[in-house]
C-alpha cells in the first residue's frame, strides 16, 4: 500500500510540475525567444505580453480604417532628418532598457489626457503636444522651459540652449494617421533639439493594440 501511494504521489507531483510548466509558457510571444518585458509604471510593476486569446479583436477606439483627413492624415516612415522610426521590438527593447535603470531614456506619450485615459504603453508618461506648441491655446514659454531642463535635461548656458546632455526620447501617439506626435517632434527639432536624440514609434497605439501588448490606466 505504501508502494502505491508512493506512486500515486509521484504521478500527481509530476502532474502538477508539467501543469504549471504549461501555464508559465505562454502560446502567444513577443518573439521565439522573447515571452514578456517587466517594466515599472508609477511605481507599480507592469509585465508587457501579448493577449493571450488568440480569437481576440483590436480595441474599437482603434478599428476605424478612416478618418477624416485633414486632421488624420497618413504620416510618413521618415518625419524629419536624424529622426529615427521604430517599430514595436525597438519600442520595447527602449522599454527593457529604462526598466533596467538607464535613465537618460524617456517614453513620452503625446497624446491629449482624454486618449492617454483609455490606456497608455506602460512606464510611459504623459507630454500632450498642446504643450509643445507654439501656436497651441495651452503653450505656455515658462512651462516648455521647465518641460526641456527639469523632464529633458536640457540647459541654458548664456541664453543658448544646451542639449549635450539631454535625454534620449522615444514618442509615440495613435497610429500612422495620428499628428500629436509628429507634432511633438517638430516642435522640439525647431528649438534645437538633436533629431539624433528622438526615435518615433509610428505605429503608435493603433499598433500596439493590434499586436495585443499590455496597456495601463493612467
Amino acid at each position: 500500500m505504501l508502494n502505491k501511494a508512493l506512486v500515486l504521489s509521484s504521478i500527481i507531483f509530476f502532474t502538477l510540475q508539467a501543469q504549471v510548466g504549461v501555464a508559465q509558457e505562454p502560446e502567444v510571444k513577443i518573439t521565439e525567444k522573447l515571452a514578456e518585458v517587466k517594466v515599472k509604471h508609477n511605481g507599480q510593476t507592469v509585465i508587457i505580453k501579448r493577449n493571450q486569446d488568440q480569437q481576440n479583436r483590436i480595441d474599437e477606439d482603434f478599428a476605424l480604417t478612416s478618418r477624416a483627413c485633414p486632421p488624420f492624415c497618413l504620416q510618413p516612415m521618415n518625419l524629419l532628418p536624424g529622426v529615427k522610426t521604430i517599430g514595436e521590438l525597438e519600442m520595447l527593447d527602449f522599454l527593457k532598457r529604462k526598466a533596467a535603470g538607464d535613465d537618460s531614456i524617456l517614453i513620452i506619450d503625446s497624446r491629449t489626457p482624454d486618449w492617454v485615459s483609455k490606456g497608455t504603453i506602460p512606464s510611459a508618461v504623459n507630454i500632450p503636444w498642446t504643450k509643445l506648441f507654439p501656436q497651441s491655446s495651452s503653450f505656455e514659454p515658462l512651462e516648455v522651459e521647465g518641460i526641456l531642463t527639469l523632464r529633458f535635461g536640457a540647459s541654458v548656458v548664456d541664453t543658448i540652449w544646451d542639449f549635450s546632455h539631454a535625454k534620449t526620447l522615444v514618442m509615440f501617439c495613435n497610429g500612422p494617421w495620428c499628428g500629436q506626435s509628429p507634432t511633438n517632434i517638430k516642435a522640439l527639432v525647431s528649438m534645437g533639439y538633436p533629431a539624433h536624440k528622438i526615435y518615433w514609434y509610428r505605429g503608435g497605439m493603433q499598433a500596439w493594440h493590434a499586436a495585443g501588448l499590455t496597456t495601463v490606466n493612467p
